[in-house]
């Protein structure tokens, strides 16, 4: 399938949207000079906060005010555990996001889990479980949430009766952030045992194991059941869902390593159910596009922490009757998504790369 056109001809951007909803991906604030990566890729670091300042200030200026934020992981760097800055660094990000004028809703990615343990954050500012299913126009987006006993950080809601959005915990199987002698931790290490995996030994990108990395992870046979039946109920009622995490979970939809132990089992999932019309997920700074075989889109955000001075990462999305606008700004571009059975909408010459 590959890229969307990007020109907007034939989308319904002309009427009016359902709603439309931010969505940013790895900011990684550190108070520290800009520099090289160990992917040998500049990060600004000077410039995260200033872009996700402008962010914010774009979203709240809009006409049509976005009805919340998708803020895909990896919100302040790893670096600030070596320097002890992690709740410092956190607070002064998450109080700029507090001049928001929607609310947020908080993806963990690797970096969270560098700074923070999974205890921490199920009982931080980043859990925002809080805000599943409840009347948007009700919310107070700077309250404080407190997850359930799930042992994955995972919820969904409904802005609007013809849509829902899920989150999902693609660190539900990882070797970070949990405790060594907890469940979750065990059956990561049985899942990888089953792979074969060593993370000394670093495959080919292609080969069988290459994204079984530390800083990758996956979803587990509870998480994976519970998106199954949350998919089932949008099924039966007509709803189409956006999913959004983390880490990629199609090998096309990124340019490097970043890609979910058990995609294969993730992808499956969400093939099975016509109710799928993308997947957003961050972590690939590159960013990345690909629509697969089901007509499921499946869009990795650019991250801000590599976009230079002068540039940003972060868009709008545009909800209509036939398919999901995307205006990016800055490195991310703009694209029409048209939903499973709206493909006329998308000249086949232009939908290929």
């Amino acid at each position: 399938m590959g890229e969307p056109q990007t020109d907007m001809r034939g989308s319904s951007s002309h009427g009016h949207p359902h709603f439309t909803f931010g969505v940013i991906a790895d900011i990684q604030y550190a108070d520290k000079p800009d520099g090289l990566s160990g992917w040998k890729t500049m990060r600004y670091y000077s410039q995260s906060c200033l872009h996700l300042q402008e962010a914010i200030t774009k979203w709240n200026a809009e006409d049509i005010r976005p009805t919340f934020v998708l803020q895909l992981g990896d919100i302040i760097d790893g670096c600030n555990k070596r320097g002890e800055k992690s709740e410092a660094s956190l607070e002064m990000v998450l109080t700029m996001i507090n001049t928001a004028k929607m609310p947020f809703h908080h993806i963990w990615g690797n970096h969270e889990f560098y700074n923070f343990t999974r205890d921490y954050l199920m009982d931080s500012k980043l859990n925002t479980t809080w805000l599943e299913d409840r009347r948007q126009d009700e919310l107070d987006p700077r309250s404080e949430g407190s997850s359930d006993n799930k042992d994955y950080y995972a919820y969904h809601f409904s802005p609007h009766s013809k849509f829902r959005i899920i989150v999902i915990d693609t660190y539900d199987l990882s070797v970070l952030g949990r405790k060594e002698t907890s469940d979750g931790h065990r059956k990561s290490l049985a899942f990888l045992d089953s792979s074969q995996y060593d993370f000394n030994v670093v495959p080919p990108v292609g080969t069988q194991g290459f994204h079984l990395l530390e800083f990758n992870g996956g979803l587990g046979k509870e998480q994976l059941a519970w998106l199954d039946d949350v998919l089932t109920y949008s099924d039966k009622n007509g709803e189409r869902v956006i999913i959004a995490g983390h880490i990629p979970i199609h090998p096309k939809a990124k340019r490097s390593l970043c890609l979910a132990w058990n995609y294969g089992e993730i992808l499956r999932t969400l093939q099975s159910h016509e109710s799928v019309v993308c997947y957003f997920a961050g972590h690939d700074h590159s960013g990345g596009y690909y629509r697969d075989s089901h007509g499921i889109h499946h869009i990795t955000m650019e991250g801000v922490i590599e976009s230079p001075p002068g540039t940003n990462a972060f868009g709008t999305v545009f909800v209509y009757e036939d398919g999901l606008l995307l205006r990016g700004r800055g490195r991310v571009k703009d694209r029409f998504l048209p939903y499973q059975g709206k493909k006329e909408h998308c000249d086949v010459s232009m939908c290929q790369k």
